[in-house]
């Protein structure tokens, strides 16, 4: 299908004599019409677009160039917009907007660049008709638009399918697995992974017809899932966490704590089943998606503001379709200690999280009652030297380099530590219940 969309932008391309580049609705790119080597005087070099270039490279516009174009209403537009230049943003060219529509559903945008050369094309309206170039161009879009359509709905199908396996009864788990083995045909034999993103927000209000389920290579099956999309905030102190204690409580949704939101689920098909590269490769490029972010206060907003942190987690590996179950809870607890732990993310395996592997199966329970004193707001400072003096093996010298501190100022936390906890850090059994404490107030509850 990729094929078919490239050839439609370069009919498109090839009638208005302009580069064209199509997006979907969410800003990733999914094809582009060449741009000629020469100037419109057949000498000089042409300028090139910033933001284009970005596109092209990085498959995806950045959020701030995404808001200025929506700025002029294109996902309302109903016809072609002329957009002008902005230096300022990095459109050094003007653009014309071509919605790309399906029964009233705004799927994606074809953009082509104006040098110039298009700035006595008429888009028409209620004056008059549209250039006829860009009625052929618009003809074009539809034809892309019913594809875009058809698209998403078979991806939404897949997608219930998906839910249904991994988060539904089991009494309907077997016929779902049995459908969507079918509707995946060969590449539901894997290998496969699963990608767990949190948070994602999917289609609200105007985007309501339009969930922004991923269309990306790899991707054989995506839903999303609702619940709380955020993990909670950790111990105080702790990665730069400004929340006290633990917080937030988690859904059966998603089974990720924190604020209101959801997660998404993407199942990706490996190369080899040793092989993680293809599911990490998709999952940072769900994290530059603008829906990996979650609206409004609540654990996991970084300091400064703006929106909470978006993390990512991978499973192991599987073969066919019956452990996706366990599979999603392995994506999910990676997403949780990535985002509780910057060192691991904003992408983590599920085979590389350590003590969290543990961790995040174990049901909810509060802190325990020797260590809750160290994670009030007043110990934030203790609490993290406590965590990376056991991190670092009890070895002083490599604390105390780590957090850039004197050895004598160490010694002094440490015997504040052992103060408020009553526990004796060389012995053994203390210093393992310290250390699963910290990192399981880090991780947050488990929302089961």
């Amino acid at each position: 299908m990729r094929d078919d969309y490239q050839q439609l932008v370069d009919e498109i391309t090839a009638v208005l004599r302009a580069p064209a580049t199509l997006e979907n609705r969410d800003f990733a790119l999914i094809a582009f019409g060449a741009q000629d080597s020469e100037g419109s005087d057949g000498t000089a070099e042409p300028a090139l677009d910033p933001v284009r270039t970005r596109s092209i490279l990085q498959r995806r516009s950045t959020a701030a160039v995404r808001a200025w174009f929506e700025a002029f209403g294109i996902a309302r537009a109903q016809a072609p917009l002329r957009i002008p230049p902005d230096p300022a943003a990095g459109v050094f060219m003007g653009r014309i907007c071509l919605p790309v529509r399906h029964r009233g559903v705004v799927h994606g945008y074809v953009w082509l660049l104006d040098d110039g050369h298009l700035a006595d094309l008429e888009l028409g309206g209620p004056a008059g008709a549209p250039d006829p170039r860009l009625a052929r161009a618009m003809e074009t879009a539809d034809r892309i638009g019913a594809l875009l359509a058809a698209e998403a709905r078979a991806g939404e199908e897949l997608g219930e399918l998906l839910r249904e396996v991994l988060t539904g009864p089991p009494a309907g788990r077997d016929a779902a697995r049995s459908g969507l083995g079918a509707a995946l045909r060969g590449a539901a034999d894997g290998p496969l992974a699963l990608v767990a993103v949190v948070p994602w927000t999917p289609g609200t209000g105007e985007d309501a017809d339009h969930p922004g389920l991923p269309h990306l290579p790899g991707i054989v099956a995506a839903c999303a899932l609702p619940g709380d999309g955020v993990p909670a905030a950790g111990v105080a102190g702790v990665s730069g966490s400004v929340a006290a204690g633990v917080s937030g409580s988690g859904a059966a949704g998603s089974g990720v704590p924190g604020a209101p939101g959801a997660g998404l689920a993407a199942l990706v098909r490996l190369r080899a089943a040793s092989a993680l590269d293809p599911a990490r490769a998709t999952a940072e490029q769900l994290l530059r998606s603008p829906r990996a972010t979650a609206s409004g206060g609540g654990p996991g907003r970084p300091a400064g503001g703006g929106p909470p942190r978006a993390a990512a987690g991978v499973s192991a590996p599987r073969r066919g379709l019956e452990d996706l179950p366990a599979a999603w809870q392995e994506a999910l607890a990676a997403a949780r200690a990535a985002h509780a732990d910057t060192r691991l993310g904003p992408v983590a395996e599920w085979s590389a999280i350590g003590p969290y592997r543990l961790l995040a199966a174990l049901p909810a329970l509060p802190p325990d009652a020797a260590v809750r004193p160290l994670l009030e707001p007043a110990h934030a400072e203790l609490a993290r030297t406590a965590e990376t003096f056991l991190d670092c093996a009890g070895q002083a010298g490599r604390t105390a380099q780590q957090l850039g501190i004197h050895r004598q100022t160490l010694y002094y936390r440490l015997s504040r530590v052992r103060q408020l906890t009553g526990l004796d850090l060389d012995a053994g059994e203390d210093r393992l219940l310290l250390h699963m404490t910290l990192k399981a107030a880090r991780l947050g509850p488990s929302g089961r």
